[in-house]
């Protein structure tokens, strides 16, 4: 079996992700439960869809890291 190219998703891109996609929640109310700026949420969700989205094009694997940088 090949190695994959890996992207990285970050804990606080993950949550974005899971509080919006998963948990159905407006942006507004996800930044809130996260304690983060509405604009800050929206860039995390960004970040975190483009990941998903070069993995699944591309055929990388992802890797969830256990620790933000």
């Amino acid at each position: 079996m090949r190695e994959l190219e890996e992207v990285v998703l970050f804990p606080d891109e993950l949550e974005a992700l899971k509080l919006y996609e998963v948990d159905g929640l407006e942006q507004v109310d996800a930044s809130e439960k996260m304690k983060i700026s509405q604009p800050t949420f929206a860039r995390l969700l960004g970040s975190a869809n483009k990941k998903v989205a070069e993995a699944i094009i591309k055929g990388r694997a992802i890797k969830i890291s256990k620790l933000d940088l």
